[in-house]
């Protein structure tokens, strides 16, 4: 009866002892810095990892990460100072680097993240707001880039935080004005298209005119002496089949492609020009 009461005492004791232990010890990652509070007050800042004690049922543990964050507040519309419209996309990088403080300012990633967002919204409107579009797409924009990072980085130090970049993403033109844009592209791509399609029914005319005009020169020639017509289209013809070298003609006897040559031996003798109509 004795050891059972004794058996009962001990794992009381055990589970006693186990929940104070649990409640006593807390581990800190690799990853993570530790912000021990009593009653909601801080006590003390633990940045190291490892195994570490804290007063049982009297203090809280309120973990932060450590690590690089990103941040990526919504698309901002600016005016930079030519007056255009631009659409800017952002990311932010930051790290907690005074949990005290940023316990606290912020007391959560997500309140500092709506004050971020503020930040750099209000940076990117003062900063290009003295840039024009051209300086922005330029070599310029990393110096305009370090500008915005440097003022959200003065004022986050305020909330136990570094920001260590802020970067602009893309900075397009807003939706209406990219459509307007692309329809006044198409519209001039389509008036010269039509332009060149204009020249080319000209030119079309123009060559067709010029054949006319040639085959009726000819037939004027062949009619005033269609001997001699016949003459100057066989010399034509000579010259374009005999330019090649080693070129052989397959012919019969009675072709009267070499007519001209029959009875001249080496040279060809032109018919006499008539004289036309008097």
């Amino acid at each position: 009866m004795v050891d059972r009461r004794l058996l009962i005492v001990i794992a009381v004791a055990l589970v006693v002892v186990g929940i104070v232990a649990t409640s006593a010890l807390f581990i800190v990652d690799q990853t993570e810095q530790a912000l021990v509070l009593q009653f909601g007050q801080p006590r003390r800042v633990i940045r190291e990892p490892g195994l570490w004690v804290k007063r049982p049922f009297l203090e809280d543990v309120k973990p932060y990460d450590n690590r690089l964050l990103d941040f990526e507040p919504p698309p901002e519309e600016v005016i930079v100072s030519d007056q255009k419209r631009l659409v800017v996309d952002t990311y932010t990088r930051y790290r907690i680097t005074d949990p005290l403080l940023f316990y606290q300012t912020a007391n959560s990633e997500v309140a500092v993240r709506a004050r971020l967002s503020a930040m750099v919204n209000g940076s990117l409107r003062r900063v290009l707001g003295n840039v024009t579009l051209s300086a922005l797409l330029s070599h310029e924009r990393p110096a305009i880039m370090k500008q915005i990072r440097d003022e959200v980085r003065d004022q986050a130090k305020g909330f136990g935080i570094d920001v260590v970049d802020v970067r602009i993403r893309r900075a397009d033109l807003p939706e209406e004005n990219s459509q307007a844009i692309y329809a006044r592209m198409v519209s001039e791509r389509q008036q010269q298209a039509a332009q060149f399609r204009g020249e080319g029914a000209d030119a079309q005319k123009v060559r067709g005119d010029g054949d006319a005009q040639s085959i009726r020169i000819y037939a004027d020639a062949f009619g005033q002496d269609k001997e001699f017509f016949a003459f100057y289209r066989s010399m034509q013809a000579y010259r374009d089949a005999l330019t090649g070298h080693g070129t052989s003609f397959v012919l019969t006897p009675d072709t009267g492609f070499f007519r001209f040559f029959e009875n001249s031996g080496a040279t060809a003798t032109p018919p006499a020009a008539s004289a036309g109509p008097k």
